[in-house]
């Protein structure tokens, strides 16, 4: 059984309780709204009082830990899900398509709301949401593994992995952004030219990494 706030192990109903919580803060998350991210504003839109909540999670950061953790399970080993056994360029569109599809739906959109509203420098984060830090970097160590998984078998130099796991989170936001604020921009050229550009990075007749050569 899971446990809740104060080593407790929660029964059925209780299980039941707290997953309607977390669907409920994920849904106001979802809103895009700056003051979802307050405890009593979430107690208010879950419909239970903030005593709920701590009886549940803690405090807030139990609940962003909770929210967090309840998205990943959802999210799965996303890099492993690109067509198995498909070609390197497969493989790419494969990830990036489902990366956009992903990066719009409701827990997406409410994990960069809590994000936007969270401190930006990570010790502050550490210090003052020292579960929602834990478990945010959690994600990038899976996210590298699940990359390596995805791409092992096409012997990819293990350094282009690397900077493509650190380089596609951050492009896909942007392009999900781009579309959600609106732009003049062609986002199918776009997200071409990030596939191609990602191909071009994992193609293995590419000459090996050197580190750079001293001016003379």
């Amino acid at each position: 059984m899971t446990e809740v706030a104060g080593g407790r192990r929660a029964n059925k109903r209780g299980l039941a309780t707290r997953e309607n919580m977390i669907t409920a803060a994920i849904t106001s998350l979802a809103t895009g709204d700056p003051a979802a991210v307050s405890g009593n504003r979430i107690a208010r839109d879950i419909g239970v009082t903030w005593g709920a909540i701590k009886y549940q999670f803690g405090d807030i950061d139990g609940l962003w830990a909770a929210v967090l953790r309840h998205t990943a399970e959802l999210r799965g080993d996303l890099p492993a899900n690109a067509p198995p056994g498909g070609t390197l360029r497969q493989r790419v569109t494969g990830l990036v398509d489902l990366m956009l599809v992903g990066l719009r739906t409701p827990e997406s959109l409410a994990i960069e709301t809590l994000r936007a509203a969270l401190p930006r420098e990570l010790d502050e984060l550490e210090r003052e949401f020292p579960l929602t830090a834990a478990e945010f970097a959690s994600w990038k160590p899976t996210w590298d593994e699940s990359c390596a998984r995805a791409f092992a078998d096409l012997d990819v130099p293990p350094a282009r992995i690397r900077q493509m796991a650190a380089l596609i989170p951050a492009a896909m936001r942007g392009l999900t952004s781009e579309r959600m604020l609106g732009t003049y921009g062609n986002l199918a050229d776009a997200r071409q030219g990030l596939i191609d550009a990602i191909v071009a990075l994992l193609s293995v007749d590419q000459a090996p990494d050197r580190p750079p050569t001293a001016p003379a």
